[in-house]
């Protein structure tokens, strides 16, 4: 059934055929990730392509200060890979981790390579998400150094309209980089106005 998911989101790009929904199942592992549980820890080599299923991640470095900077949120349907760290093969400056409990399917980095080289359309559509993600990453970039937090926050409801309820204050906070106290503000602003 997860495979299934893998598929369908495939064809939102470029459909595969059933050779390549059989190379799905060959070589993606289905994974149960509990609360808490790291998928990348910093200074290890990212191995794998992660797409969730079900459940929650966060991608987050931390700060010589030890305070946690949240980069981005994946939920269903979606990818988290640390791309330096996966393509370059070095150790990862990142954390990948549960903020619940997660349910994904990981490709290695061999694998990834095959796909590529054997099937063209894996390849394209591997190149789709990846741009998505770095225009997701640009935006992101521009409302930090342009947006007032209030905008921030209201972005991030319209970027993870799902998510909003699910995560506690202290990660949103520390995505919009912001201390959960401004956040409440900011949400009685909101509610105050509507």
């Amino acid at each position: 059934m997860s495979i299934e998911k893998l598929s369908q989101h495939f064809d939102n790009y470029f459909p595969l055929n059933a050779q390549e929904r059989d190379e799905l199942n060959a070589l993606f592992i289905e994974r149960s990730i509990k609360r808490r549980q790291f998928v990348l820890q910093h200074g290890d080599v990212c191995r794998h392509f992660t797409f969730v299923v079900s459940g929650c991640l966060k991608m987050y470095a931390v700060d010589i200060n030890g305070k946690e900077h949240n980069i981005q949120f994946i939920a269903e349907n979606d990818w988290a890979t640390d791309l330096s760290s996966f393509y370059s093969e070095k150790p990862s400056q990142l954390y990948i981790e549960a903020v619940e409990p997660t349910a994904v399917l990981q490709i290695r980095h061999d694998d990834v390579l095959h796909l590529y080289t054997t099937y063209h359309k894996f390849d394209h559509n591997f190149r789709v998400i990846i741009e998505q993600k770095y225009i997701e990453l640009q935006n992101r970039v521009l409302q930090n150094i342009s947006f007032s937090a209030e905008d921030r926050y209201e972005y991030f409801l319209k970027q993870y309209p799902k998510l909003a309820a699910r995560l506690p204050n202290t990660q949103i906070a520390s995505y919009l980089g912001i201390t959960p106290e401004f956040l409440s503000t900011i949400r009685k602003n909101i509610a105050y106005k509507g």
